[in-house]
């Protein structure tokens, strides 16, 4: 299915996939975006760039006008792990953007992604979107609405909350590698895969996890959904609490803010169901909340802070079919 969406182009993507918009002949006044939105070739991406980019795409999503974005010729869009045509999807059911807004750039690798809401006929959803710029473009487009409609996982409603701290820059002699910031989100992976109590990476004594807009760590008012929420990261998972989880898969991680210590993950989380009672690391006996084969799709945040600790995780995943495969892992 990628390698299909990869060579479309915006003319002969309605084509191929599903029925939608494609790019019109422009008129008089479409034809002044067109002319705004041409970027002069070989021109680097910068923050400010990017950031442009994005809020660019976000206003025309907003008008529900694609016609407005700086398209590549060739475009790869989708709406969870879906591939669709431009225009489809979030494009005709939006009915406002929330006020919370996450932004985050890579300029070296040309990728920009924002965590905000959606609201959608009165629906509050959390909402993710990546994109990839090529010479002041689009060429990429990744994106995630978490809907409660659809999801019956749903924890609880979500809350939107600014975390300065995911918008804290860097010095510049604290910054750390990409590869190694990459091994630090990795690691965290690793601990949740059939987490038993073992840490491979480490946690500030600040670590705070905002899931789907739920906060679930040091969070009292969360007890009545899991006790283990009161805790902190590295204390749920030195527990074992997440025994359940059998596999993250499909890991990538297409954007590395190292300006602000943040890297952006893709993963699949797969439950295969067949663990039922399990023991936590202090003898409490519990009791597997999946029971059937089970998996997530996510895009998941790190903040990391210059002693390679993790700081703070945004998440924002959403119930698929079991072992459902990825549109993007082979390509990072």
């Amino acid at each position: 299915m990628a390698n299909a969406v990869r060579t479309l182009t915006i003319a002969t993507m309605a084509a191929v996939t599903f029925p939608s918009w494609s790019a019109p002949t422009p008129s008089a006044a479409q034809g002044a975006i067109y002319a705004l939105n041409a970027v002069p070739r070989s021109q680097r991406c910068d923050r400010a760039c990017l950031y442009a980019a994005l809020d660019r795409y976000l206003a025309a999503l907003s008008h529900k006008d694609p016609t407005q974005v700086p398209w590549a010729p060739v475009v790869r869009n989708s709406e969870n792990n879906v591939p669709l045509t431009l225009g489809d999807g979030l494009w005709g059911t939006l009915s406002s953007l929330g006020s919370y807004q996450l932004k985050m750039a890579d300029p070296d690798t040309g990728q920009v992604a924002f965590f905000g809401a959606v609201n959608e006929s009165g629906a509050i959803s959390p909402f993710v979107v990546r994109l990839k710029v090529e010479d002041g473009r689009i060429c990429e487009v990744e994106t995630l609405v978490r809907r409660k409609a659809d999801d019956a996982n749903y924890m609880a409603d979500p809350m939107f909350v600014d975390k300065p701290v995911l918008n804290e820059v860097v010095p510049e002699g604290a910054r750390l590698r990409r590869e190694r910031m990459i091994s630090i989100a990795d690691g965290y992976f690793d601990t949740l895969q059939q987490n038993d109590g073992t840490l491979f990476t480490q946690f500030d004594p600040q670590c705070n996890r905002v899931e789907n807009g739920v906060q679930t760590t040091n969070n009292p008012a969360a007890a009545k959904l899991s006790v283990t929420m009161t805790l902190g990261c590295a204390e749920q998972f030195k527990l074992g609490n997440f025994r359940y989880d059998d596999r993250l898969r499909a890991r990538r991680y297409p954007l590395i803010d190292v300006e602000r210590g943040l890297v952006l993950a893709g993963a699949f989380m797969d439950h295969a169901g067949r663990l039922g009672s399990y023991t936590l690391t202090n003898g409490k006996p519990m009791e597997s909340r999946y029971r059937r084969p089970h998996s997530y799709y996510m895009l998941e945040l790190f903040r990391i802070n210059p002693q390679g600790q993790i700081r703070q995780i945004e998440a924002v995943f959403m119930s698929v079919p079991y072992h459902t495969p990825s549109v993007w892992a082979e390509d990072y």
